[in-house]
């Protein structure tokens, strides 16, 4: 009787052949991590949340995008799938006329690569167009990705050169933006600046008259012009301005030979006031000839070829 109370007591007798379990139950676990390592703490919480803002940090340097594009038309698609233009969709008419100008679009797109080709109806082709002419061809160009205005500067620093960078004031025109990054790109620059409201963007006529070097010269947004070119001052930065008024000579201008961003404004209205007053130095650009002013594109491949001839 003794016996089986003792086997239905709640108490449990020694195991056999635990295995080393309790053993290794003594044995150290090795040193605390750090506060920031370990799960809940509140330095592993605040350094979490440090992570994130850097991330978000990090996020907002980006210049951002641009809305996607469509080319319309048989001459103007085949002569942005010629320059190079950046493409996703080449949406083709279904039962289009096969003439030479298609098939030219349908090999370039072919050779390319990359880009999809869509058969679509006339009336998919009217709503994508808003009813315009497009003549059974429309290609789609991607969002350009622009570089923070902070990112041109890192970029020269990187290369071990002084910042050579061009900044456009309340210029629309996407063929000058166009020519100032050829300009750009053929004297060293090392990108150009723009503002992201009132003025061209790197749309596909930008990289027809860019004639392709758009695809290696980049270009940054500004939300606010001014301030960008504060930060650029900050940084060291020479900011010349160009005005038909200003108080230098072009080739008078020793900033040329250090780090320095060039502001060209419009060609009917010039630098704006902000702009003009945030500039270190006004410069202008002696005219024999008499004309009033030059070209936005003009004007800055005149300073970037000075600028080069005293760095080189």
């Amino acid at each position: 009787m003794a016996a089986n109370n003792r086997r239905m007591s709640g108490k449990k007798g020694a195991q056999v052949g635990s295995g080393g379990q309790r053993r290794r139950g003594l044995e150290g676990k090795g040193p605390t991590p750090p506060a920031e390592m370990r799960k809940g703490h509140a330095k592993q919480r605040a350094a979490q949340a440090k992570s994130r803002r850097a991330q978000g940090r990090t996020t907002q340097r980006r210049g951002g995008r641009s809305a996607s594009e469509l080319v319309v038309g048989r001459n103007p698609v085949v002569e942005a799938l010629r320059e190079g233009v950046p493409a996703s969709t080449l949406y083709v008419q279904q039962f289009i006329d096969n003439d030479e100008r298609v098939r030219e679009a349908l090999q370039l797109a072919a050779e390319r690569g990359g880009i999809n080709l869509m058969e679509a109806p006339r009336p998919e082709l009217d709503r994508m167009t808003n009813g315009l002419n497009h003549q059974g061809l429309v290609l789609q160009v991607p969002p350009y990705e622009y570089a923070h205005p902070e990112d041109l500067v890192a970029a020269a620093h990187d290369e071990g050169q002084d910042p050579l960078i061009v900044a456009l004031d309340g210029v629309t025109d996407p063929r000058n933006l166009g020519a100032v990054v050829r300009s750009v790109s053929a004297f060293g620059g090392h990108g150009v600046l723009v503002p992201e409201r009132r003025a061209a963007g790197m749309t596909a006529g930008a990289w027809k008259t860019s004639a392709g070097t758009a695809a290696r010269t980049p270009v940054a947004r500004a939300t606010n012009l001014t301030r960008a070119l504060e930060a650029y001052k900050k940084a060291g930065v020479i900011v010349v301005g160009l005005a038909a008024d200003g108080e230098a000579e072009l080739g008078d201008l020793e900033a040329l030979d250090g780090p320095v961003a060039i502001v060209v404004g419009s060609e009917g209205k010039g630098l704006s006031r902000l702009v003009g007053e945030t500039c270190d130095v006004r410069v202008r650009i002696p005219m024999p000839g008499g004309a009033e002013s030059l070209n936005a594109g003009v004007a800055a491949g005149i300073v970037l070829y000075e600028a080069a001839r005293r760095r080189s």
